[in-house]
């Protein structure tokens, strides 16, 4: 028997009006003709030409101007090349000129899925039993890209949960570079993105033990002069794009957190940043970090990495190392156990593994954990974002894949002091898709990122058929009896 589960009747919908202002590029040759045709129209016409665009589209995005400019500023190595003085062009023009390289993008336009569920770091001016939440969402556009968008929530004492309207406008970051690297962990990783073992063996005799993105930059320019094979011009050019990987994204403190967009940034994530799994993290000392662990996707190769943030303002990036740090589904413990970080992953692409680490980067040894036992999860199992501290141990929300490739949500009971052993799992799902979720963008499948546990309630957001979102509430301490009477099967 399955063990009842409530079913809220709230939904998040993608909304296709959030547009990002991104740049837009067709190569050297086209771009060199429309700034030299750009560069034609008299002074009095520029104006006329980027009057009403400003007009139109201030309504659309926060801060056009500085867009338009920052995007034209793109182009200055072009106008070098066509013997334009760039610092001669008037601010009209460049604002013309850069309306030509910007495009819209439509970041919910096609799937909206995958939300996880934290409290929101302002818990001010709230009465009492009630929380603020910030829920993330992975949210697909057009070419299928993935990126991060954030909801605002409020849940009250009886567990009623109203998600706040978003803001009128989204934004991306700016993004700053990671000035210094590590050059074992920055080789290692390399070698796992299969970029050429000539290249990396002249690179790495070539660096210090640490070394900066300017010196990596500067001897990957001097290798590409003087190399002859198209094949190894690449790959030393992967060398950068590997170091675009450490990253950090800083939002201007006017944005609310659903005018915030994670986008891809670097080449390896370029096909999309996929299912944060957000988590409050307490330190040793008591201090609180949020971390997520995602999945990014170049189109052919995936990278586990880590987004770190005490505010939401501010984002680390950082890929995520060792033979454990592999595959999808790593999911982060909300504090070290033993004195140790402690994830879950799925290296294999249909068990659960354990791993423990002092260092919250680097995931060596990773042990089995769990395999698929039931019907209704033969083809795959996995978490469904972090695990959930109780005093009867680790809530781990998952999922099973069966017949048809129905996703359902499960879940586990792990030991308190040692979460290497599961105490018990549900036989039969928590969660199925019903027939008003299983028709979307993929049919027949419910997930989640991560849950709550609020006023006694295990609140699980979870995506439908990755369309929409909705909430599901069970009773914690019954779905603790039930898990320990289900034991292990074995």
């Amino acid at each position: 028997m399955r063990i009842p589960i409530e079913r809220l009747p709230v939904k998040v919908y993608p909304d296709s009006k959030r547009v990002i202002a991104r740049f837009f590029f067709n190569g050297e040759e086209r771009a060199k003709d429309v700034i030299q045709r750009v560069m034609a129209i008299n002074e009095e016409d520029v104006f006329g030409l980027i009057s009403p665009i400003l007009q139109e589209y201030s309504k659309r995005h926060r801060n056009i101007t500085r867009v338009l400019h920052k995007h034209c500023s793109k182009l200055k190595y072009l106008f070098d090349d066509l013997g334009i003085d760039f610092d001669e062009v008037k601010p009209y023009r460049r604002l013309l000129l850069g309306s030509y390289f910007t495009h819209e993008y439509s970041i919910e336009s096609a799937a909206f899925f995958n939300p996880s569920i934290v409290e929101d770091p302002d818990q001010t001016d709230l009465e009492e039993g009630e929380k603020r939440l910030i829920m993330s969402f992975r949210a697909v556009g057009e070419g299928h890209i993935s990126s991060i968008v954030f909801r605002k929530a409020l849940i009250d004492k009886h567990n009623n949960i109203r998600v706040i309207p978003v803001g009128n406008y989204i934004d991306e970051a700016e993004v700053i570079r990671n000035a210094r690297y590590n050059k074992k962990l920055f080789f290692e990783k390399a070698a796992a993105s299969l970029i050429d073992v000539d290249v990396l063996s002249d690179m790495e005799g070539r660096l210090d033990e640490h070394f900066e993105y300017g010196t990596l930059r500067k001897l990957v320019l001097e290798s590409q002069q003087v190399e002859d094979d198209d094949y190894k011009k690449l790959h030393y050019e992967k060398l950068l794009w590997l170091s675009d990987s450490y990253y950090e994204m800083v939002f201007s403190l006017d944005t609310d957190i659903t005018d915030r967009v994670i986008f891809p940034f670097s080449e390896f994530e370029r096909k999309g940043i996929e299912d944060a799994r957000f988590v409050k993290f307490t330190g040793d000392d008591g201090k609180i970090m949020y971390y997520a662990t995602y999945t990014a996707f170049d189109g052919s190769l995936i990278m586990p990495k880590l987004l770190e943030t005490s505010d939401f303002y501010d984002f680390k990036i950082r890929p995520l190392f060792g033979n454990g740090a592999q595959n999808k589904n790593l999911a982060l413990f909300p504090r070290k156990v033993n004195g140790n970080y402690v994830m879950m992953s799925r290296i294999d692409g249909h068990n659960n593994y354990i791993m423990n680490s002092k260092n919250i980067t680097v995931w060596e040894n990773p042990i089995l954990l769990q395999s698929p036992k039931y019907s209704w999860e033969f083809t795959q199992i996995g978490n469904c974002g972090s695990p959930i501290e109780t005093e009867e141990g680790w809530i781990v929300i998952g999922h099973g894949v069966g017949p048809m490739r129905r996703y359902c949500l499960g879940a586990s009971l792990l030991k308190l002091d040692d979460p290497s052993v599961e105490i018990g799992r549900l036989r039969e799902p928590l969660l199925v898709p019903n027939p008003d979720e299983r028709e979307g963008y993929v049919p027949n499948v419910v997930y989640s990122c991560g849950s709550i546990i609020n006023n006694g309630k295990l609140i699980i957001p979870y995506g439908l058929s990755d369309y929409s979102s909705s909430f599901a509430m069970v009773d914690v301490n019954a779905l603790i009896d039930k898990l320990k009477s289900d034991g292990t099967g074995n």
